[in-house]
């Protein structure tokens, strides 16, 4: 093969063509990309933003790969035909990428959550870092990155703690039998609407669970807006603690009663003076000394 030969105008053209492609074209993608993803964020969500602008950079990497093998000589058809049939054998051996993929796109349309959102799979929760094609990944409270493929989303149930701008908080008090249950509910609803974090509708609630071991077992709710919703939650029981403090309220803690078969009636205990050693030799008394008359 004749190398200055196959060196023509029509060639070195083609090769200005592709190196022009690739210095002007592939940084326009990328480009517009980044700016499709923080003008769809502000105007609609990050989920949104995100999502367009890896549908820009994948489509128009795309395109250009296609222009490229088009500009060096290389027959469309010919790719196509083998791309099918490397195609099938990847697909075979790609099965857990392709149900995550398909998952992937179940998420994307129901919206279940979005990027920001805090969100429970299991036994972890986090904030929503990305939504991608085979995995979305969160960060975990204590710092973590965790990725969690797509078909485990859609398999396993997830709560959204997100999703309405409130939430709930649940307190569980327990109080000695002896107290008035009237008035350690006016005590708390107290303590709810004096602080300002507290919301007046849903209006907080008090309301009796049961009789526990050693105490009389309360429910305690208020609500908050979601941001607040861990301040809230320790504001309350520091709170709660200090006003059955200053009222006189007694928060039990477990006792234990033993009896020797007989109803309602207790052991006798005795306090008795413990018994002499027998193997302990005693003292011997001290000789008084006589004194001078």
């Amino acid at each position: 093969m004749n190398f200055k030969a196959s060196i023509n105008p029509e060639t070195i053209g083609a090769f200005s063509r592709v190196l022009a492609l690739l210095a002007l074209a592939l940084p326009a993608v990328f480009w517009f990309s980044r700016w499709a993803n923080r003008r769809l964020s502000e105007k609609w969500s990050s989920h949104q933003g995100m999502l367009a602008s890896k549908v820009i950079l994948y489509g128009g990497v795309i395109m250009i790969v296609v222009t490229l093998i088009r500009e060096l000589g290389f027959s469309i058809g010919h790719i196509l035909g083998a791309a099918g049939v490397a195609g099938v054998a990847i697909g075979f051996a790609a099965q857990t990428s392709l149900s995550n993929f398909i998952s992937g796109l179940f998420l994307m349309a129901e919206k279940p959550f979005v990027v920001g959102d805090v969100i429970t799979v299991g036994a972890t929760s986090g904030a929503v870092l990305s939504i991608d094609t085979l995995s979305i990944k969160l960060r975990t409270f204590d710092n973590k990155m965790v990725r969690i493929p797509n078909e485990t989303i859609i398999k396993t149930e997830t709560t959204t703690a997100t999703r309405f701008p409130i939430r709930r908080v649940d307190l569980d008090i327990g109080i000695a039998y002896k107290e008035n249950i009237a008035r350690v509910r006016d005590l708390l609803l107290d303590v709810a609407h004096q602080n300002p974090h507290v919301l007046e509708d849903p209006e907080p609630l008090v309301h009796m669970v049961g009789y526990g071991t050693s105490s009389v077992d309360l429910k305690f709710v208020v609500w908050c807006v979601r941001e607040d919703w861990i301040k809230v939650k320790n504001e309350m029981y520091e709170q709660v603690k200090d006003r059955f403090d200053l009222e006189g309220v007694e928060i039990p803690f477990p006792h234990l009663s033993l009896y020797k078969g007989e109803a309602m009636d207790p052991i006798p205990i005795q306090l008795v003076e413990p018994a002499p050693n027998p193997r302990k030799p005693r003292a011997k008394p001290r000789a008084r000394s006589k004194g001078k008359t």
